[in-house]
């Protein structure tokens, strides 16, 4: 009797674990098909590649006024639209609010334009010296907003994990950053360990951060009442393929940010 429950059981788990999955596929080949549809209708972004690139020999540099000034306003205009976040409570490490790579799709058509841009790809890939791709559109974290709008939002130091094959690369452009600070900045800063010592980044809006966070130990530090700080977060990689145990590693750091869904990803 207890043998069958358990068979019974087993085969339950993963019929829904296929019928769930399934979904999830379907869901992607839609995004697919509409995120072709955002970059036919929306016109390319040019970046100035004139300058010489910033420094990168540390692994992570600054760059300001990173878009263009039409091309930021549209998006922020996008961002200020978007009203459903999911918070997340790590207790001593991260507190604040996520829009997923999926949500954007929807919602954001500007924000999806630019991240899957070539322009922009290589203006990215001058500054690391190493040709860089969008990473895969089931993972969450691929482009995202962050919210850090409530008393105490923060994380904690922490590297941004490596769930692919080859190198890296998380790219920040503020959207909104005002508060109490120098500047009408908000006090929560970027902050990284360098071999030279810890620096802080202010973060103003349309500036660009762009790092290898598996090798950048960084963090933000909390922010203070009727501040608030909207962060464009996308990833990159020299090779965006995976192995089967780096895919299961990222389901299962997803599901800290964007719940249990993000095990059938």
């Amino acid at each position: 009797m207890l043998t069958s429950l358990v068979l019974a059981a087993l085969l339950l788990a993963t019929g829904t674990f296929a019928y769930l999955k399934a979904n999830r596929l379907r869901l992607y080949r839609q995004l697919e098909g509409l995120q072709q549809q955002i970059l036919v209708s929306t016109p390319s972004v040019a970046f100035d590649a004139a300058d010489p690139p910033p420094q990168f020999d540390e692994l992570l540099a600054q760059i300001d006024k990173a878009l263009p000034e039409a091309t930021f306003e549209t998006i922020r205009a996008e961002v200020e639209q978007l009203v459903t976040t999911e918070r997340s409570y790590l207790p001593t490490h991260k507190k604040g609010g996520t829009v997923a790579y999926e949500t954007l799709c929807n919602q954001a058509p500007a924000v999806i334009s630019v991240y899957l841009n070539p322009e922009f790809h290589a203006f990215l890939s001058r500054i690391v010296g190493e040709p860089l791709k969008p990473t895969p559109i089931n993972d969450q974290s691929s482009c995202s907003i962050l919210f850090y709008e409530k008393p105490g939002d923060h994380i904690g130091w922490h590297y941004d994990h490596n769930f692919y094959r080859g190198r890296h690369f998380t790219v920040l452009v503020p959207i909104v950053n005002r508060g109490h600070s120098t500047g009408g900045l908000s006090e929560a800063r970027l902050q990284a360990r360098m071999a030279r010592g810890d620096i802080s980044l202010p973060t103003p809006p349309n500036s660009l951060v762009i790092f290898e966070g598996g090798k950048v130990l960084h963090k933000v530090t909390p922010i203070a009442d009727g501040e608030r700080r909207i962060i464009l977060s996308m990833t990159f990689c020299t090779d965006p393929s995976s192995t089967l145990m780096q895919g299961l590693k990222r389901r299962i750091k997803d599901t800290a940010f964007f719940g249990v869904r993000a095990l059938w990803t």
